[in-house]
């Protein structure tokens, strides 16, 4: 037999007694990246889970927190971010196999980890910035405009359009 997820709860003292409630806490390693190229919960990163496990007829409901740290790069001006996540989600795990529901209890077990990944990455900013009004870098040089206010170029002449200049200098 293999050894249980980390994520794993034994329900056994739940299992068919609707209105039995346990409430458990949970400090887990992530088990691997969570997110997306951008940003997301390293492998490793710490994940807090406080959850209340309620017996009904027919599984076991389960209501979670999550609490945790993603890192990844700001998409405006690519230095790195660290940012907390703090999410909540609630599961049925059925007992039987054959409810139409996407968990389920097994070997007397609960495993969250399925779940977790899920509410985890779906909390995570679709573009994750290091501040709200982050300005970006400088399309021409590269440099972060927030570490150098009043950064200017002069503004480069189209090509195609420089001949007009010499006919406003001949004027």
């Amino acid at each position: 037999m293999s050894k249980p997820s980390p994520y794993s709860i034994q329900v056994l003292d739940l299992i068919r007694r609707p209105g039995s409630h346990r409430e458990v806490a949970l400090d887990v390693p992530a088990p691997e990246r969570l997110g997306t190229v951008v940003i997301g919960v390293e492998a490793g990163e710490p994940v807090h889970i406080t959850a209340s496990l309620e017996s009904l007829h027919d599984g076991i409901l389960v209501s979670a927190e999550i609490d945790t740290v993603a890192s990844g790069e700001c998409v405006r001006c690519l230095i790195d971010v660290r940012e907390p996540i703090e999410v909540e989600f609630q599961e049925l795990f059925a007992y039987d196999s054959d409810e139409a529901f996407d968990h389920q209890v097994i070997d007397d077990r609960v495993d969250l980890e399925p779940a977790v990944r899920d509410a985890v990455v779906l909390a995570l900013p679709f573009q994750p910035v290091c501040q709200p009004d982050c300005l970006g870098l400088c399309p021409i040089c590269g440099v972060r405009l927030l570490d150098e206010p009043g950064h200017e170029h002069e503004a480069p002449i189209d090509p195609r359009w420089a001949a007009l200049n010499d006919f406003e200098e001949k004027r």
